[in-house]
Order: C-alpha cells, then structure tokens, then sequence
C-alpha cells in the first residue's frame, strides 16, 4: 500500500525561513511562531498519515453507491470525518464568530496540502464546504449567515456548488435551471446539475447546495445568473430542520479517478431556494468560491505530485535492477536499487523541485490572500487575482505529468492496481479539468488578467522579481550564478512574450490566444524560478550563520539548482512557440482536421 510523510519540515522552512511569516504586519501572523506552527502541522501530519492516507485505496477501490436516494461513502470515511470535525480541523480559518479558529489563510493551506496528499477525494467534503461559506460569508446577509455558517465551519451540514448542466459548462449563459419568485421571498428552483462534487452524502445532516440558477423574467445570457441557497432539508427560523427539499440526485458519475468523492447529477424539482447577494448578480457571488477553488485545486496537482514522489523514491531505493555504469553500488547483490542511474534521478528530482517550489508558491499565495483580506491590501489582491490561473493552471498540468514519472519509475508495476501509483495518476488528472479547464485558465490570464487595472498587476510582479534580484546581486557569486542569473533571463522571456501580445494582440486576438497555454506554463516557471531563489537565499544564508542540519539546507540548494538550471529554461521553448504567432495553429480549415 501506498504511504504518505506530511512534509512538516519542509513546510516550517517555507512558512519562517523563506516568509517570515511571523515577521509580517498582517493581522494574526504575530501569533504564528515556529513552536505555534510545528504544532498544528504535526498534528494535521498525524492524522493526515495515520487516518486519511489509509483510507485512500479504500475509497478508490470502493466508491461511493446510492440506494434508496441515499448516497453511502467508503468504509471509514463517515469515522474519519467524525475525527477531522472534531479536532477543528474544518473550521481552521473560518471566523470565531461562527465556531471557527480564525487562523490566517496560509496555515489553512499548509494543512490543506498535507490532508488533500493523504486522501484528495476524501478531504473534498470538507474542501467544498469551506469554498460555499466563504461567499455566504462575502455575500450573505447577517441573517443567512447566523443560519447557515456556523453548522457549515463545523461541517456538520456541508455545502456544494453547483453550476455545470449537461447541454453547458464554461459557458453559463446557457443554463436552463430556472428560479421562480414566490409571495414570502424565497424562490422555486427548477433543472438539473451535472458534476457536482459532494453532492450527497451520509456523513452530514445536510448539505447546504449553492446553485446558480435564472429568475424568469430576467435578462438573457450570463447577464441573467443568480445564485441561491438551496438546502437539501429545510431548516426553519430557528435553525431546526425540518422536512426534505426538492433536491434528490440523480446517479452518481463513474469516473476516471477521486472514486471516494461523490460527484452527482442533482436534480431540482421546485426546491425551496433563498437568494444569495443581489439578483442578477450570481456570477460574481459564485466566483468567490470558484476562485478559493480554484486555488484549492492548484494546490491538488501539487499534492498528488508530492504523494506520488513520495512513494517512487521509497521505490526507487528497494528496487534492485541493473547496475551502475560507473561501478556496482550494491556488489554484495544480485543489482544496483534504481535509484544510482541516471535517467531515475534526472525524473526524481523533477519531481522533488517541482513538488517543493509549488509548495512555497502556493504558501506566498495564501500570504497574499491574508494580506487581501485581512489588511485590505487591494495591491496584495490583485496580484493574487493575477496569479490564480497560473496557481491552478500550470501547478495541475505540471502536477499530473509528475503523478506520471512517479509511475514510471516503478515500471510494469506502475501499472498495477495494487501498487496504488495509478490512483495518483487518475485522482490528478481531474484537477486539470474542474474548476475551469487549464485552456481556460490560460485564455482568463492572457485575456483578462494581464490587462485587469491597465496592466498594473503584471508590472507589479516584474517589479517584485527585478527588485529581489537587484537587491540580492553581488553578495555571493555562487548564488548569483546558480539563483538570479537564470531568475533573470526568464522573466524576460515572459517579459517578452508580453510585449508580443500587446504589438501583436489587437490586430489579431488569435496571435495572443494560440500562445495562452504556453504563457501560463511561462509564467508558472518563472514564479517556481523565484520561489526556488528566495528558498537558495534562505538556505545559503542558514549554512553561513552556522545551522545545525546542514543537510537539510545543502539538499535544499541542490534541489533548487537543478531547477533553474535543467527546468527554469523552458521558457526560451515557450517564447520561441508564442513568437510565432497564430498562422501555424489557425492553418487548417475544420474540415481538415
């Protein structure tokens, strides 16, 4: 069976050697001292390995059945879910005010990659919940968030959220679901939804659906969205529930992966459905969920990449086969472990670079969210905003072709159910389609977002990686060599590209859009690029001040030199592919494909 190592020490490295987490004005992180935080995650760690890891095999092998109109989960999952809400744990950075522990955003996320790694499918309950009260907490009234949130941070109702039907997906304008006002305020609410994640379950009293739907009568096309609280059992004034709504599921989808997940059609028959935020405007109350999803799901790919790795290097380790060219490590056996060849350690360190320059970058991203919201930093929140598509786009795509090379190295046996190294793979693979499609994703960064404020947010960021490597040039050449100088080089790849859009952009949208996918994995790179630097400063400035665990921090700097050096110049391929524009992707008429 498969095993999983909560990544504490890396992640403490992260959150006070490199962001100084407790060194920041942000609101709340003066109380997050390393003794603070060691505990919470090695406490997530425990249960994260001893509890939810076990269980990940069990609910792939499984699934999840309905009978009766009841959705059952997996053997355990309804007794592993019991000890996640009660140690807290759903409620980490949820307000006080309805039960939560008020934690910054960043430890959310800390603990988030620990328990999506050990069970992703599992830890989705939970995942959704905490996406839904988020936008009644942004767009509720006061009286729907006393109803609803405090059940919700402690999970013992979850939540969904609903937008996909069978004829439409990105396209929302399309839905059919309608909401008919009644005489008390509420509304009826009529059609089906597809893809619903969590959509039932037996491990909660109820489930809190928000579901974007149309008021008859509105205006036509995406213009015309709104989005309701539509709960599976009634709850009355006083918070006491009382007879079953018009929702019941339809099936439960067989899919590729995340079998212990319950993603169902749900259908709505005239349910009892109350508006959330302002008529006609459920596109921007769903996006505050779908953009803390989105996150969440950048965050997935990192997690399986990380699992996965996990369990090629024990792999790679035992596994006897061939010997080594330069001389047998292993001469009293009959072969060398895999891991002394060269191709092995040229795919493990892909996979150890990776996994450890998108855990700081989903870290500073989760300090930018703190800042966001906690300080009202609007500067914080548009870079954030910026670097959503790129969080979710490029770490899912780069994560799922890690779950792969993890697979590979165990060879014939990576293809065996049960070595548990496919289940990486599969429950991965989703992360590249929900919550937007990556080619979405890439279109929202290259339409949308480089140009959101007149481009301030983009110029920001090539501000901020010129100033870090302005600001620490000069002070030890190996570092220069090995960090900044390939820092630099690929910001103005990206900076190039840039400027291709914009000469080349206007006169033709598809010189711009056929080279979105490319730009997002740029731009994801030189991000990992400067991650990986501020972890190469961090590091090379322990070992000067005289650390202790000097492993630790010159595997660190290794690690991250084979990043910039064998990874980080990608994007000269990626800019030379936008250079050339839309002529060679728009060739060929449909019909000749």
């Amino acid at each position: 069976m498969p095993r999983y190592t909560a990544p504490t020490k890396d992640t403490q490295f992260i959150l006070h050697d490199v962001l100084k987490i407790s060194e920041s004005t942000i609101p709340g992180y003066d109380e997050l001292e390393a003794d603070f935080t060691s505990a919470v995650l090695e406490e997530a760690g425990k249960l994260a390995t001893d509890v939810l890891a076990p269980l990940n095999p069990v609910g792939d092998t499984e699934g999840c059945r309905l009978e009766n109109g009841i959705v059952y989960t997996p053997t355990g999952f309804k007794a592993a879910f019991e000890q996640v809400k009660e140690g807290g744990w759903t409620g980490l950075d949820m307000p006080e005010q309805y039960g939560g522990q008020n934690m910054p955003a960043v430890i959310g996320s800390a603990v988030g990659e620990m328990f999506s790694a050990s069970n992703q499918a599992f830890t989705m309950y939970q995942g959704l919940t905490h996406g839904a009260a988020s936008a009644i907490l942004a767009h509720g009234t006061d009286a729907q968030k006393d109803k609803w949130l405090p059940k919700m941070v402690s999970c013992e109702w979850t939540g969904t959220m609903n937008l996909t039907e069978p004829h439409c997906g990105t396209d929302l304008g399309m839905m059919r679901t309608k909401a008919e006002p009644q005489a008390d305020g509420s509304y009826k609410i009529t059609g089906q939804k597809i893809f619903i994640s969590s959509g039932d379950h037996d491990m909660a009293d109820n489930i809190v659906h928000l579901v974007l739907a149309k008021i008859v009568g509105g205006p036509e096309g995406i213009k015309g969205v709104s989005l309701f609280i539509v709960p599976k059992v009634m709850v009355d004034d006083n918070g006491d529930m009382g007879a079953r709504n018009g929702v019941s599921v339809g099936k439960i989808e067989e899919k590729m992966g995340i079998h212990g997940n319950s993603t169902c059609v749900m259908n709505y028959d005239e349910a009892t459905g109350y508006l959330l935020g302002d008529e006609h405007k459920g596109m921007r109350a769903m996006f505050t969920m779908m953009n803390e999803a989105r996150l969440g799901v950048g965050m997935q790919g990192l997690a399986q990449a990380d699992a996965a790795y996990q369990n090629a290097l024990d792999y790679s380790k035992d596994r006897l086969q061939g010997r080594d060219v330069t001389g047998a490590k292993n001469p009293d056996g009959p072969a060398d472990p895999l891991i002394v060849h060269p191709d092995i350690r040229r795919s493990l360190m892909e996979q150890k670079s990776f996994a450890e320059g998108a855990r700081a970058f989903i870290l500073w991203g989760a300090t930018m969210i703190d800042a966001a919201h906690r300080s009202e930093d609007k500067d914080a929140d548009g870079l954030v905003s910026l670097l959503t598509p790129v969080i979710k786009g490029f770490l899912t795509d780069v994560g799922y072709d890690m779950t792969v090379k993890a697979q590979q190295v165990y060879g014939g046996h990576g293809y065996i159910e049960e070595w548990g190294m496919s289940q990486f793979t599969r429950d991965a693979r989703i992360a590249m389609i929900y919550e937007g499609a990556n080619g979405v994703q890439a279109l929202d960064l290259v339409g949308r977002k480089l140009a959101q404020d007149g481009g301030k947010h983009v110029m920001a960021f090539f501000d901020l990686v010129k100033t870090f490597i302005k600001d620490n040039a000069g002070k030890d050449d190996a570092y220069d060599a090995a960090f900044l100088e390939p820092l630099k080089a690929a910001s103005k790849d990206l900076q190039a590209a840039g400027m291709y859009f914009m000469q080349n952009g206007m006169k033709n949208p598809n010189n711009a859009l056929s080279g979105s996918n490319d730009f997002m994995h740029m731009f994801g790179h030189v991000c990992l690029g400067l991650m990986w630097a501020q972890m190469g400063k961090a590091a090379t400035e322990a070992l000067a001040n005289g650390a202790s665990d000097t492993a630790f921090y010159e595997t660190k700097l290794a690690t991250g030199r084979f990043y910039m050096a064998r990874q980080l110049p990608a994007t000269a391929l990626h800019l030379a592919r936008i250079n050339t524009g839309a002529d060679t992707v728009m060739a060929l008429d449909a019909a000749n494909f």
